[in-house]
């Protein structure tokens, strides 16, 4: 569905490049998770990707949709507050179709489906801003599936969540892959995702150092080397709770 071709993207005064020479393929239905320690380049290849900047070498070829359109991607940012744009979910989720052409009708219908395939048609008149963060990433989603995106990307989703927001998250991740979209997923947490995904690719000082499946990765990879920490047998007493 996407596939990236020698992309290399720097920034000016930058000692290296941001994402240096990758190269990898997104298969239509793949739950990918993309890794790598902060400043990695995940965020600058979720930009390149979402055509939010444009890369200074490689090419990104994205499949068209059954409509001969190119496949919508949307995005899932970090901080979900600054996706908000309406006062209420209802309002937030409809904005996108009004942009797109539909009428009010239209978009009103539109987000009242797409609320309650996210969970939050009884907060739907509630004031946006009020949610969760779990809830906001929610509304977040349920903004990009009114607008017909095929492909879904989440940003360091569980950024300030607790326990039960993660759980959200995750909920939401498992239900978009069911239902045959493409998620990726930019983190550095495998810990709390790995187990939805089948891909898994490793970002480390802006190459790509690793690209194959979750098992291998967790059996072979030198993630600690990338500043990855492997959550397999890391945790069997209260002292390994403390991460030094």
């Amino acid at each position: 569905m996407i596939e990236i071709r020698s992309l290399t993207r720097r920034f000016p005064g930058a000692p290296q490049p941001a994402v240096d020479d990758v190269s990898f393929t997104i298969h239509r239905g793949d739950c990918a998770v993309i890794s790598g320690a902060n400043g990695s380049g995940k965020s600058v290849l979720m930009h390149l990707i979402a055509d939010l900047d444009r890369p200074d070498a490689g090419t990104i070829i994205i499949d068209k949709d059954e409509t001969g359109q190119k496949t919508r991607i949307g995005l899932v940012f970090q901080d979900a507050s600054a996706q908000i744009l309406g006062e209420t979910p209802e309002e937030d989720t409809a904005f996108g179709p009004l942009n797109l052409g539909s009428t009010r009708d239209e978009a009103r219908r539109i987000a009242a489906d797409c609320l309650e395939r996210t969970g939050l048609t009884e907060k739907s008149s509630w004031p946006a801003r009020t949610l969760s963060g779990g809830e906001k990433r929610r509304l977040a989603v349920a903004g990009v599936l009114a607008m017909e995106a095929k492909v879904i990307i989440f940003d360091e989703p569980f950024a300030n969540l607790d326990w039960p927001g993660v759980v959200q998250v995750n909920t939401i991740i498992r239900d978009l892959h069911t239902s045959g979209k493409t998620v990726i997923v930019l983190t550095h947490e495998l810990e709390k995702v790995l187990a939805l995904a089948n891909r898994l690719l490793v970002l480390h000082r802006g190459r790509l150092v690793y690209d194959g499946t979750p098992e291998k990765a967790l059996a072979e990879a030198p993630l600690e080397q990338w500043g990855i920490r492997n959550p397999l047998g890391s945790y069997h007493t209260k002292e390994d709770l403390l991460w030094e």
